[in-house]
């Protein structure tokens, strides 16, 4: 939240801003009837729905969007007013007009990444969770039909290049594919422990790359040195040799 509630000097010059940060919605449906920009961006890129959202004024939020503040907004860092929000009602109000809830920042984080890390209630959290899970379901409903069919023609183009491939040898294959192309295809399904290779390899790099990013790119580091450091210690411990000191009897092996 330290990210969001700061003492910089722009934004005590943006009284929309203010106004929004301490919940004064009076003040802040004055200054937006006065023709005030509901768009009006601080140093950081932040508008007054990020700001409004981040403190759960939600009657603030609906204020702004009837004066139409853009939902989609985002800061200089990628976030949305929903990467900012804990509060359960902003966050039903901001995805009841058409928020994405898996729409990532800058750093491919979406708002429940950020949620957690900022350690929101568990409320918050299974409320997040439960609408990524119905956009997941959702998207899913939406394109099963074109995916199955996909599939299935994708499965009896694999199948017959396979029969071909082991029955007939050499053989013309059908438009548009060679018998290289098949080949390949029949290796693949003859092959899968290739394929789990491979996605064995993805999730360990998805893995490292979450770490990473959780952790912080300088602690990683850190981390490492400390852990070459120790490596070097036991190894200097179980072999007897001490760096950087003289005359040191020779090792009987």
């Amino acid at each position: 939240m330290s990210y969001v509630f700061v003492n910089d000097s722009s934004q005590t010059n943006v009284p929309l801003l203010q106004a929004c940060i301490d919940g004064d919605f009076n003040f802040s449906k004055r200054l937006l009837e006065s023709g005030f920009d509901p768009n009006i961006r601080d140093s950081r890129g932040r508008t007054g729905l990020h700001l409004a959202a981040a403190r759960g004024n939600v009657d603030i939020c609906q204020l702004l969007h009837k004066f139409g503040a853009d939902l989609l907004a985002t800061d200089y860092q990628g976030n949305t007013a929903l990467h900012l929000c804990g509060h359960v009602d902003t966050i039903q109000f901001l995805v009841s007009n058409g928020l994405k809830i898996d729409i990532c920042n800058h750093q491919g984080a979406t708002p429940l990444v950020l949620a957690k890390r900022r350690g929101v209630n568990k409320e918050v959290i299974r409320m997040l969770e439960s609408l990524e899970e119905q956009e997941v379901k959702g998207f899913n409903r939406g394109t099963h039909s074109k995916m199955e069919a996909m599939q299935t023609a994708e499965s009896e183009r694999y199948v017959q290049c396979s029969e071909l491939l082991m029955e007939k040898g050499h053989s013309t294959l059908s438009e548009g594919s060679t018998e290289e192309d098949c080949a390949m295809e029949s290796h693949s399904l003859l092959n899968p422990n290739l394929q789990q290779g491979e996605g064995v390899l993805s999730s360990f790099r998805t893995t490292w790359q979450e770490f990473v990013e959780d952790l912080g790119f300088w602690r990683v580091l850190l981390l490492l040195i400390v852990i070459a450091l120790l490596s070097l210690g036991i190894a200097y411990y179980v072999s007897g040799v001490l760096p950087f000191v003289e005359n040191q009897p020779e090792l009987v092996h």
